[in-house]
């Protein structure tokens, strides 16, 4: 299967058994597939491919937000959230949990969500808001920021990568 940036795939329950980390959000709730996610590219190493859960639970995610949102106004700050997004996947509003994503290889990816016999894809402005502050992220996590992302990157890279 050719893996195509921008996309939304399926991970195999293995990679789940394999790479034990709590934050995780796990295959399969009430014997369907779930979630899907978004996958990018790495710009570091071509074996790897970034997956970003996605979800329809809008309220909770929304609340989440707008918390970080009160919390940086607070601060003197002006808002900026780089970990949550919001966009339509097939026509449904949903959440891109970027603080959720994590690293996969090609091999524990299980199959590409298509509905309708269409490939899922999302539009090209959400794909770059999603890309870019997929990246912010990912920066600030190399830099030191490690509570920026939920999962053990670094913990599943190595497993991935040995």
């Amino acid at each position: 299967m050719k893996i195509e940036e921008g996309y939304f795939y399926f991970i195999k329950d293995n990679f789940f058994n394999i790479i034990k980390d709590s934050e995780l959000m796990k295959n399969k709730e009430n014997g369907i597939k779930r979630p899907c996610y978004y996958c990018f590219k790495s710009k570091e190493n071509d074996k790897i491919i970034w997956f970003i859960p996605v979800s329809t639970k809008i309220s909770k995610y929304k609340n989440i937000y707008d918390n970080k949102i009160q919390k940086q106004i607070k601060l003197g700050k002006t808002p900026s959230i780089d970990t949550i997004v919001f966009g339509y996947v097939a026509n449904t509003y949903s959440t891109f949990l970027i603080q959720n994503m994590f690293p996969v290889t090609e091999k524990y990816i299980q199959s590409q969500y298509i509905k309708n016999k269409i490939e899922i894809t999302i539009s090209h402005r959400l794909k770059n808001e999603i890309v870019s502050k997929a990246n912010k992220v990912l920066n600030l996590y190399n830099h030191g920021m490690k509570n920026i992302i939920f999962p053990d990157i670094d913990n599943i890279l190595r497993q991935l990568l040995k």
